[in-house]
């Protein structure tokens, strides 16, 4: 209904700007819909997720749950054992085949996320690129970015700012296409997550966002600085972690710390494959990557 309040928008906000701790504790609202709880459920068990809570949401969610529940349910298996992923894609597959629950938004989300994370763009889009939440309108974008084409990303996010132009994925979305533009574009990117930090509590996300600005500018020391508040609170985050190895290199400092802890918590990023599989030196597997 029209004018009615929102219920989860302080919950999504925390979710989107990686508050997943706020999340998680102010999730306890009253006078939810059905379909409210759901969606809440869904934000404190992907905030779960991103804590690498893995089998906390395998454990809790069961065979009787909501189909957008099962979902989430599935992104934390993926996720949980990157070295037997078959069987998980498998029924990934089969469940967007399925006509009676293939096209649930939440679905079709995390069908967007692991096939992102398997790097196949093109398929992720089949399930992404129609549409019918901002945060597939967002992922979209994030996808149009990975396969260089910043004209498709910025047709998505004109999408997004006719919705709504204030929304955090607007303002989010902006920021990324912003930074994968470059140029001058890194100064209005800069302002964004600026304005995110000086709005809401500072997050991992948010002090990314501003350290990755300071990079493409030449301020590395600025940058080192947000990291490593980035890093306390989050000892085990791929992008803060493989942001400082970046860093640090330009600084001229070792890296091998955060290289350390990114193998160790995260052996299948980018940085962690491009170094083992380098037969020159780790530097210039990151300098291939940054």
């Amino acid at each position: 209904m029209a004018g009615s309040p929102d219920h989860l928008f302080n919950l999504r906000n925390n979710f989107y700007l990686g508050s997943y701790q706020a999340a998680i504790n102010n999730s306890d609202l009253p006078n939810l819909s059905p379909d409210d709880a759901v969606e809440r459920d869904c934000l404190v068990y992907r905030s779960y997720i991103a804590f690498g809570s893995y089998q906390l949401v395998i454990n809790e969610i069961d065979s009787s749950a909501a189909t957008p529940l099962q979902a989430v349910k599935l992104l934390a298996l993926y996720l949980s054992n990157p070295h037997d992923k078959e069987s998980t894609i498998s029924s990934l597959k089969e469940w967007l085949a399925d006509p009676a629950i293939g096209n649930n938004l939440i679905l079709r989300l995390i069908a967007g996320i692991i096939f992102t994370h398997e790097e196949d763009y093109n398929e992720a889009l089949k399930h992404t690129n129609a549409g019918g939440t901002m945060e597939l309108h967002a992922l979209n974008v994030q996808i149009f970015i990975k396969m260089h084409r910043s004209d498709y990303a910025e047709r998505q996010l004109r999408v997004m700012q006719q919705i709504d132009e204030d929304h955090t994925l607007t303002q989010l979305a902006n920021a990324w296409l912003n930074l994968a533009v470059g140029g001058s574009k890194i100064q209005e990117a800069y302002l964004i997550f600026q304005d995110f930090s000086e709005k809401y509590p500072m997050t991992g996300l948010i002090l990314n966002g501003k350290a990755v600005c300071c990079m493409h500018m030449g301020n590395f020391d600025e940058a080192e600085t947000l990291l490593l508040e980035a890093l306390n609170k989050d000892a085990k985050d791929p992008e803060t972690l493989a942001n400082l190895v970046v860093c640090s290199l330009h600084l001229g400092k070792s890296s091998s710390r955060y290289l350390s802890q990114l193998k160790l918590t995260h052996p299948e990023h980018i940085l962690v494959k491009r170094a083992s599989s380098a037969e020159d030196s780790f530097e210039r597997a990151v300098q291939s990557v940054a």
